[in-house]
């Protein structure tokens, strides 16, 4: 598919990754459907995607609503004519123990992350199946392969959104649906907001875990797979796919060190914070204006040599272990 003119919708559009896909496929010449629960920073991308030559439209859109989501893909049609892609991105997160975070809270990451994802694949895929062709992103995450600690509802959210995928593919293929395409698209970690819009109830500040790497490298391999579908894309580098691939050889020995690396590097115990519930019950723009960076870049070489090592090592061992068994 060509991504210039095409009718895109991404979700989750005003800050992070959303933000830079957003800018990033109004740079290839797409009609853009911008979707956010904050309207200010959502129309000033949407304003940036303009003056790149871009036709873009901003809809403030909560994804956990059916109605407003469906309303949303009527839109696109309604100023475009069509629906060609649809980018799930909108994603929330609740860090601390299972034990800490409080049930509402819990239940709202899941409701973000899944039922709105369900609610963005059910009114894309009914306008695709008209036409015959369509492409649906899901962006989910590495940790949907390797869960994480004291996050447990974003990486449940995360693997649910990958079996989402197969899903759909599975229904497709079964249907004889050959023009359209459901894509995962799965990040490391990324120099977003997000970490700043989270819900922490650990008591302990809140950091990106290196390495650390750009929302416009994720932008980058949305538009990809958008011209050239694929079933899963790793973003991260190296480091990224190795995780996901040593998760699968030694799932013991990664998930160890990952839980090691959570508890030193992204919530290190000797700084701590205050109790927040981020942005699950209120839009980000209260909290900080949109933008596509958190100031987490330079978190990244040193991490990322580490990890190669510890996979290297693992591989090396697992290798070792079959010979002597």
């Amino acid at each position: 598919m060509r991504v210039k003119n095409s009718v895109i919708v991404i979700t989750g559009a005003s800050s992070g990754i959303g933000r830079a896909t957003a800018l990033r496929c109004a740079d290839k010449g797409a009609r853009l459907v911008l979707a956010a629960r904050g309207g200010k920073a959502l129309e000033a991308v949407a304003r940036e995607c303009r003056k790149r030559g871009a036709k873009a439209i901003a809809v403030v859109t909560d994804v956990t609503e059916p109605a407003m989501v469906d309303d949303l893909a009527a839109r696109a049609v309604a100023e475009f004519g069509r629906l060609d892609v649809w980018v799930n991105n909108a994603a929330v997160a609740a860090f601390g123990r299972l034990t800490e975070i409080p049930p509402a809270d819990f239940q709202r990451v899941l409701d973000v992350n899944i039922s709105g994802y369900v609610n963005g694949a059910r009114a894309a895929l009914s306008r695709f199946a008209g036409q015959g062709t369509g492409v649906l992103v899901n962006v989910a995450s590495v940790v949907g392969e390797t869960p994480l600690p004291y996050n447990a509802a974003y990486s449940m959210s995360k693997a649910a959104v990958r079996s989402l995928s197969v899903s759909l593919r599975s229904e497709l293929a079964l249907e004889g649906v050959s023009g359209v395409k459901v894509c995962t698209v799965l990040p490391a970690t990324i120099d977003t907001p997000f970490y700043q819009h989270a819900a922490n109830y650990s008591g302990r500040r809140l950091a990106a875990m290196p390495p650390v790497y750009t929302a416009e490298r994720v932008a980058k391999a949305i538009v990809h797979v958008i011209a050239r579908p694929r079933r899963e894309t790793v973003v991260g580098g190296l480091a990224g796919r190795l995780l996901v691939l040593q998760h699968k050889v030694t799932p013991k020995r990664v998930e160890a060190a990952a839980a090691r690396q959570v508890d030193r590097k992204q919530l290190p115990r000797r700084k701590p914070a205050p109790v927040t519930s981020g942005n699950l019950h209120r839009t980000s723009e209260s909290i900080r204006k949109g933008s596509i960076g958190g100031n987490w870049h330079g978190w990244r070489r040193t991490a990322q040599r580490r990890i190669l090592a510890a996979a290297a090592l693992a591989g090396a061992a697992a290798a070792a272990g079959k010979r002597l068994r």
